[in-house]
């Protein structure tokens, strides 16, 4: 008897948790942000990301910075960290904003690789949860100074009160932040305005000020490095800022010149109202510095609290607490919220499991309130200082790439983000920022001695800066792309990115820029589906030969002439 062949097996069929396949709370969080989804002006985009800057951790360490080393050398420190910032945010904005990335997707494509980027994932995540520490630390010590509310239920408090926005996603963060930003600028704006009719000869004395630890106040080369690699700890902030920019609508000959401009004031733009804060944050310090002593003086509500006392009296102390909760609530839903979209991004690709966004949210906050609780507060100019090392060696790497490596052409003229056509490891970035950081780690620990030790965030920025082109260009890009992805050259446009393909896992219908051809499935795959996948043994990077995916059809990334 003549056995009959079985039928071909059809593919496997994926469907998403309903969290997790609700893109009105997902955001998109693990791909790219369609056109269709993108349905804010630029202004809004712009305010929405610029609405998440108002915290006050700028405040505490613009304070710690001109107290330790002095007001020249921490000023000197500030601006030159603030310009770093804002050139290396420049291209990494554009980069987010035109093809509807977020960070980590970016840096995927920029230098690192599939699996090279989980370990910035994690650099991502640890940038939120530090930050949401430092701020939550700030409302529960104005909680406390209000109400006298213990700072460990504070802390509590703090990280429960931001959930119910951030879960909802951009769309509640939109809303938020537009509805609080008139009490915050008021807030913002009228203790210096007190000050500048209470006492009007401060800014000379500030000018004059030495620090509380006799650094004095002339300038100093290591107080300037030192101060400076507490600033540049803030470089991570443009993963925040991209978070946003990702749904910037598609740049047009009518919205351009309001694209470019929300482009800059959210991308890098925040640099400046952060240094202004920061020095604004070091002279409300000072001012206070004799009434409340060095401690309370680095917590900003005390400082708040003193600079409105003269017009406000018995009311200074809720008006300035009514501040740093507002404060602290709108940054907070942007650390608590981009924090959950690397945690996706990270685990997404280790255990190939998507459960949803919202789920991250909660370990990201688990981890920032046991900071809180362990007095993280009191540690802020060495965590910080630690941190720079390693948020600077991945940005610069990133910077380098957009700016250098494509404009040489020694990669390629797209970012390609989805695993289908990626190395797990570009050594290119990947490989720039792990000897960067190393580098400078070992001298920010004294290894070298007292000035590499000072000036250890320059070092990894150097480093990272060089090697990033120079690795490139020593392995002639071999290790950007795994495969073609379509793209015929520099300049290639692809007529509709708008155009949608089904995915054949997950039968959902998505944009070009979001699809690969995946051989085992014999046709379109979506980036997710395709991450997700544990079974496939990435045939298609392994010698898989153009047109072997059946039914497939190439399916190219779409090409921007200049980031």
């Amino acid at each position: 008897m003549t056995e009959t062949a079985a039928p071909p097996q059809s593919p496997p069929r994926r469907s998403y948790a309903r969290l997790a396949a609700d893109e009105s709370r997902e955001d998109y969080s693990l791909r790219y942000a369609p056109h269709a989804f993108r349905r804010w002006s630029p202004g809004t985009v712009a305010g929405t990301a610029l609405g998440g800057i108002a915290y006050l951790a700028d405040f505490a360490i613009g304070a710690s910075i001109v107290f330790a080393y002095g007001f020249t050398s921490g000023l000197a420190a500030i601006l030159a960290a603030a310009t770093v910032i804002f050139l290396t945010g420049i291209p990494i904005a554009r980069a987010c904003a035109t093809y509807g990335l977020d960070m980590d997707l970016v840096t995927r494509g920029a230098g690192f690789g599939y699996f090279g980027s989980t370990l910035t994932s994690l650099i991502y995540a640890s940038f939120t949860f530090i930050f949401f520490a430092l701020e939550g630390s700030i409302m529960a010590q104005a909680m406390h100074q209000a109400v006298g509310l213990p700072l460990q239920v504070g802390y509590l408090i703090t990280t429960l009160i931001v959930i119910p926005i951030v879960f909802k996603g951009m769309g509640a963060l939109a809303k938020v932040q537009a509805w609080t930003q008139p009490v915050w600028l008021i807030g913002l704006v009228l203790p210096f305005l007190v000050l500048a009719f209470h006492a009007p000869g401060s800014w000379g004395a500030f000018a004059d000020f030495g620090g509380t630890e006799g650094a004095g106040s002339g300038f100093s080369w290591i107080g300037f490095g030192f101060g400076t690699g507490i600033a540049l700890s803030l470089i991570a902030q443009i993963g925040e800022q991209a978070d946003y920019l990702r749904f910037m609508p598609a740049k047009t000959p009518a919205n351009s010149r309001r694209w470019n401009l929300a482009v800059l004031a959210a991308g890098p733009g925040w640099v400046i109202i952060g240094a202004a804060k920061q020095l604004g944050g070091a002279f409300l310090a000072f001012v206070a510095l004799e009434a409340v002593g060095t401690t309370h003086a680095l917590e900003p509500i005390a400082p708040q609290i003193e600079a409105l006392r003269p017009w406000l009296g018995g009311f200074a102390l809720p008006a300035a607490a009514l501040f740093v909760i507002v404060s602290q609530i709108k940054i907070n839903v942007t650390n608590a919220y981009s924090g959950s979209l690397s945690w996706s991004n990270f685990f997404s690709r280790v255990t190939h499991r998507h459960p949803g966004r919202v789920w991250y949210i909660f370990l990201n906050l688990g981890i920032a309130l046991t900071l809180m609780e362990l007095d993280m507060f009191s540690m802020l100019g060495k965590l910080l200082g630690f941190y720079s090392n390693v948020g600077i060696a991945w940005i610069v790497a990133v910077a380098a790439d957009l700016v250098i490596n494509k404009r040489l052409g020694l990669s390629p003229p797209c970012i390609e983000f989805k695993r289908a056509y990626l190395y797990a490891v570009n050594p290119a970035g990947f490989g720039a920022m792990v000897i960067a950081s190393t580098v400078s780690i070992l001298a920010f620990f004294g290894l070298f001695g007292t000035g590499p030790e000072a000036f250890s965030t320059f070092i990894a920025a150097g480093l990272s800066l060089v090697l990033c082109p120079l690795i490139a260009w020593t392995t002639r890009g071999k290790y950007y792309l795994a495969r073609p992805n379509g793209v015929n050259g520099p300049g290639v446009e692809v007529p509709d990115i708008t155009a949608t393909h089904t995915c054949s896992v997950c039968e959902t219908a998505y944009e070009l820029p979001d699809i690969a051809d995946c051989p085992v499935q014999s046709g379109p795959i979506c980036s997710l589906c395709c991450s997700l996948d544990a079974t496939c043994g990435d045939v298609c990077r392994k010698g898989a030969k153009e047109g072997a995916a059946g039914g497939a059809v190439a399916l190219p990334m779409p090409v921007v002439r200049r980031i």
